[in-house]
C-alpha cells in the first residue's frame, strides 16, 4: 500500500490513536508500524484478535501491559553470562509479575467456555512467579539490597551497625571529655567515608589522629582521632565486603535469570502482542467500531459509518454500497455538504478493515480487500513545480490510471475542477469510462451536471448525493444514493440576500435542457422529502400501536393477576367464615341441648347476644356493601315503622322490624323465630309475599338442627393419618356431604408412596353413593387429590 494514501486519508491519524491505546513501549512500536493487509486470511485472523479482545475488555474489564518493557539488550546479556544490575532484575521481576497477571486474566471463568484466538497466547506465557519472588525478595529497590539476601551479607551487614556503635561510643566519649574544649562544635561528621571531628586550627597539635580536611577560612581542621583509625579501617573492610557480597547475589540472580532466557523471549514477544491486539480493541470500544465482513468480491455495503476522526456525537452516520449493483458512483451536491468526508470514510474504513481495526459502523458491513487504494483529495498545487491546481490533479490521476487495476479502489475529489467547465466535465466522463471499463470500483464527486447525466444514462454506474437543506442553509450530511444532487447556487443566494432580478436573470442564461433536468432532480428532491416524511410518520405510527399493544396486554395480565388474586382471598375469606359459623352453629347447639333450668336459659341468652354481636361485627367488617335491587327500597330512620317488612342486605335474611333505631340507627329485625340486631343503613323495603323462613329442621325432641349444608366443607385433608384412620374419617365425611347435597368433593390424600391413594380408590369403588371419581388436574392439585362426585 502506497504511503502518499495513507496521509492523504489520514490513517496516520488513526494510529496515532491506536498508539495512544497500547500500554508498552514494544506495544506501541507494534502500532506505529501496522500497515493494511492484502492476504485475506490474515486480515480475517487480525479482525477475529480484535472482536476476541473486545469481547475480553466488555467481560472482564480492563488490563494492563505497562510493564512490558524492551528486554532485547537484558536477554542478550543474561545469554552471554554477565551479571545484571539492580534495576535490570528488578525489571525483569516486574516483567514477570505482569505476565502472571495477564495470565490469570486470559484463564477461563468456567470449565465449558469455549476457546477464542486469543486462548492459546494466553496458555503460552509462564511468567515464573517463584523467580520473580527471589528477586523481589532480595531486592527491594533499584537502590537498596535487602539484609536477608544472604547469610553473610546480613552478618556484614550486623558488624557495620556494632562497628558504628563502638566508633560514636569512642567519639562520643572524646567529644564530651577531653577534647570538649578543642573542638568548633562537639559533633560527629564525615570525611572521605570516615568518621572525624572538628578541632579549632590552634588546636590541632593537641588531637593526635589523620587530618583529612580543614575549612575554606582555615579556622577548622577535620581529623580523624587516632583511637578510631582502627575502627575506621574495619567499617572500610565491611563496606568492600558488603560490595562483594552483593556483587555475589546479583550474579546468582543473573544466572537463574539466564536459565530462562528462551522462555523470557517467549513470553516478551507475547505480551507485546496482546498489548497491541488489545490496543486495536481499546480503539474499538472508544470508537464504538464493529468487526467488518470481508469479500474478494470488491463489494462494500457500509451501514451507519461514521468518519472516526469526527465527534461521534456530531457526525452523521451514512449508508454507502458500491460493487454490487454498480461499480462506479458518482456523489454530487453543495461544497461543505460532506461530500469529501463520504469519500475519506470508504477510503479510509478500507485501510482501517485491511489492517485487522474495527471500523465505526453497524455489525456486518461490508468491504473488500484491494491491493491499493488511490485518491486524488485536496489541493497540492506547487509553485516550485510550476503545477496548478489543476495540474497537480492531473499529475495525480495519470499516475492513478497508469497503475490501477481490477484490484484497486480509486477516489476521485471534483473530478475535472480546475479548468474550463465544459473541458473538464468531458475530461472526467473519459476517465471514469476508462475505469469503468476495466470494472475498477470508483467513487468520485462534482459538480457537474453533465456527470449526473452519464451516471443516469450508462450501466453499473449510480448517482448519489449529500442533501442539502435550503430553508436552513446548512447541510444535513446525509448521503442519498440512487439520487443525483443540486448544487442550489441560486436557492442558497437568494437566502443570503442576492436580488431576485440578478437570479432571474441567471436563469435565463442557462440552456432549457439544464433547467429542465435541474427541476427534474428538483422535483425529485422534494418526492423523496414526502415519502421520507410519511415513511417515518408511518414508523411512528407502527411504534405507538406496538406500544399500546404491549401496555394493553401488561394491563390484562395485571388484571387477570389482581382476578385470580381476588377470587382466591374471597375464597379463602369465604372458607373462614363458613368455618367460624359452622363452629358458632355447632357451640349453639351444644348448648342448646344443656339447657335444665332458667338460669342455663339466662346464660344461654347471653352467649346469643355475644353471637349476634360478633355476627354484626363480621357484617360490619365486610368492605364490598350489597346493593338494594330495584324492588328493594333503601329506608329512612324518621318513616320506619314497627311491623314493616324489610330485607337485611348484607345477610340476605327478610323479617319484620321489632323495634324503632337508636341515634345509631341500630334497630332489631324478628327473622321467623331468631331475633337479630342490624343497622337501617343495611335495610331495605321488600314486599311482603316474599318473606321465607331460613331453612331449619325441627327434631322430634323439639331441637332446632341447622343444615348440614351450612358447616360440611366440599374437602377433607387426610394427609398424616393411616391408611385405617383416613378411611374411617372419609366415610363418615361422605356421608355428611351427600346429606348435605354436595355435587363433589375433594378428597387430599397427597401424593407420596401412592399407598394411601390406592386404599381411597378401592374404598370409593364399593361405596354405592359415588357416582365416579378422578384424580386432580392441573391447578386442582394433581396426583394428589381425587375428586368425588355423587350420585
Amino acid at each position: 500500500m502506497n504511503q502518499k494514501v495513507l496521509k492523504t486519508l489520514e490513517y496516520d491519524k488513526i494510529i496515532e490513536l491506536l498508539i495512544e491505546k497500547a500500554d508498552s513501549e514494544p506495544g506501541k512500536k507494534l502500532c506505529k508500524d501496522l500497515v493494511p493487509s492484502t492476504n485475506l486470511g490474515e486480515i480475517n485472523k487480525m479482525q477475529r484478535e480484535t472482536a476476541d479482545a473486545f469481547t475480553r475488555l466488555i467481560k472482564r474489564g480492563n488490563t494492563s501491559f505497562g510493564s512490558n518493557t524492551e528486554l532485547g539488550f537484558t536477554i542478550k546479556s543474561l545469554e552471554i553470562g554477565s551479571t545484571l544490575s539492580i534495576g535490570e532484575l528488578i525489571k525483569i521481576a516486574s516483567f514477570l509479575d505482569n505476565v502472571s497477571r495477564i495470565k490469570n486474566y486470559g484463564k477461563k471463568e468456567r470449565d465449558d467456555e469455549a476457546d477464542d484466538s486469543l486462548t492459546e497466547y494466553f496458555d503460552t506465557l509462564i511468567g515464573f512467579t517463584q523467580l520473580a519472588n527471589e528477586i523481589h525478595r532480595c531486592l527491594l529497590s533499584e537502590e537498596e539490597v535487602a539484609d536477608d539476601a544472604s547469610p553473610k551479607l546480613k552478618s556484614i551487614r550486623r558488624n557495620k551497625i556494632l562497628t558504628n556503635d563502638k566508633i560514636h561510643s569512642h567519639l562520643t566519649t572524646l567529644i564530651s571529655g577531653s577534647y570538649r574544649n578543642y573542638l568548633q562544635d562537639a559533633v560527629i561528621t564525615m570525611r572521605d567515608n570516615r568518621y572525624c571531628i572538628p578541632v579549632k586550627s590552634e588546636y590541632k597539635g593537641q588531637v593526635r589522629g589523620m587530618v583529612h580536611d580543614q575549612s575554606t577560612s582555615g579556622s577548622t581542621f577535620f581529623i580523624e582521632p587516632e583511637a578510631i583509625v582502627n575502627l575506621n579501617n574495619q567499617l572500610k573492610e565491611l563496606d568492600l565486603e558488603e560490595q562483594e557480597e552483593i556483587q555475589v547475589i546479583l550474579a546468582t540472580l543473573s544466572a537463574s535469570c539466564a536459565e530462562h532466557t528462551e522462555e523470557l523471549t517467549t513470553d516478551y514477544k507475547i505480551m507485546t502482542t496482546l498489548d497491541f491486539i488489545f490496543a486495536k480493541a481499546k480503539l474499538a470500544a472508544d470508537q464504538n467500531a464493529s468487526k467488518p465482513d470481508f469479500n474478494e468480491d470488491h463489494i462494500i455495503h457500509i451501514r451507519k459509518g461514521r468518519h472516526p476522526l469526527l465527534d461521534k456525537k456530531k457526525v452523521v452516520p451514512i449508508d454507502i454500497t458500491l460493487g454490487k449493483d454498480f461499480d462506479l458512483l458518482i456523489v454530487t451536491g453543495p461544497n461543505t455538504g460532506g461530500k469529501t468526508v463520504s469519500l475519506k470514510t470508504v477510503g479510509l474504513f478500507s485501510l482501517m478493515g485491511q489492517a485487522g481495526l474495527h471500523i465505526p459502523a453497524l455489525d456486518h458491513s461490508e468491504l473488500s480487500i484491494f491491493t491499493e487504494v488511490f485518491a486524488d483529495i485536496g489541493d497540492e498545487q506547487s509553485i516550485e513545480q510550476s503545477l496548478s491546481t489543476f495540474s497537480s490533479h492531473m499529475t495525480r490521476i495519470v499516475h492513478i490510471l497508469k497503475h490501477a487495476d481490477a484490484d484497486s479502489l480509486c477516489l476521485f475529489d471534483e473530478l475535472g475542477a480546475g479548468t474550463d467547465p465544459t473541458e473538464g466535465a468531458a475530461l472526467a466522463i473519459s476517465i471514469l469510462n476508462f475505469l469503468h471499463d476495466r470494472g475498477i470500483r470508483t467513487m468520485a464527486t462534482t459538480h457537474y451536471s453533465e456527470l449526473k447525466i452519464y451516471a443516469l444514462s450508462t450501466n453499473f454506474v449510480e448517482n448519489a448525493c449529500c442533501e442539502f437543506n435550503v430553508e436552513t442553509l446548512m447541510p444535513t450530511y446525509r448521503l442519498l444514493i440512487g439520487i443525483p444532487g443540486k448544487s442550489n447556487a441560486f436557492a442558497i443566494s437568494s437566502k443570503l440576500g442576492l436580488s431576485d432580478e440578478i437570479i432571474s436573470a441567471a436563469k435565463e442564461l442557462i440552456g432549457k435542457e439544464d433547467q429542465s433536468f435541474e427541476d427534474v432532480i428538483s422535483d425529485l428532491e422534494q418526492s423523496r422529502i414526502t415519502i421520507e416524511k410519511e415513511q417515518r410518520e408511518i414508523a411512528e405510527y407502527k411504534e405507538k400501536i406496538k406500544t399500546l399493544q404491549t401496555q394493553l396486554e401488561q394491563k390484562n395480565q395485571k388484571m387477570d393477576q389482581a382476578k385470580d388474586k381476588i377470587l382466591r382471598e374471597a375464597n379463602e375469606k369465604a372458607r373462614q367464615i363458613l368455618q367460624e359459623a359452622k363452629d358458632m352453629a355447632d357451640e349453639s347447639i351444644r348448648d342448646f341441648n344443656k339447657i335444665n333450668n332458667s338460669t342455663d336459659i339466662k346464660e344461654l341468652e347471653k352467649k346469643r347476644q355475644k353471637l349476634r354481636n360478633k355476627i354484626n361485627e363480621k357484617n360490619n367488617g365486610i368492605s364490598v356493601k350489597p346493593v338494594a335491587s330495584s324492588k328493594e327500597k333503601t329506608i329512612s330512620a324518621d318513616k320506619i315503622k314497627k311491623g314493616d317488612t324489610v330485607k337485611i342486605i348484607s345477610m340476605g335474611l327478610k323479617g319484620t322490624v321489632s323495634t324503632l333505631p337508636d341515634a345509631k340507627g341500630n334497630l332489631y329485625v324478628q327473622c321467623g323465630i331468631i331475633r337479630t340486631q342490624a343497622n337501617i343503613r343495611d335495610l331495605a323495603y321488600v314486599a311482603e309475599d316474599t318473606i321465607t323462613a331460613p331453612s331449619l329442621q325441627r327434631t322430634n325432641t323439639g331441637k332446632i338442627k341447622m343444615s348440614k349444608s351450612m358447616s360440611v366443607s366440599t374437602e377433607i385433608n387426610l394427609l398424616g393419618k393411616t391408611v385405617d384412620e383416613a378411611l374411617a374419617e372419609m366415610d363418615k365425611y361422605l356421608d355428611d356431604a351427600y346429606l348435605a347435597h354436595l355435587p363433589s368433593v375433594r378428597v387430599v390424600h397427597g401424593k407420596g408412596t401412592g399407598a394411601l391413594r390406592s386404599a381411597v380408590h378401592n374404598h370409593l369403588k364399593k361405596l354405592k353413593i359415588v357416582k365416579e371419581f378422578r384424580l386432580g388436574e392441573y391447578g386442582e392439585g394433581d396426583a394428589g387429590v381425587t375428586i368425588v362426585t355423587f350420585k
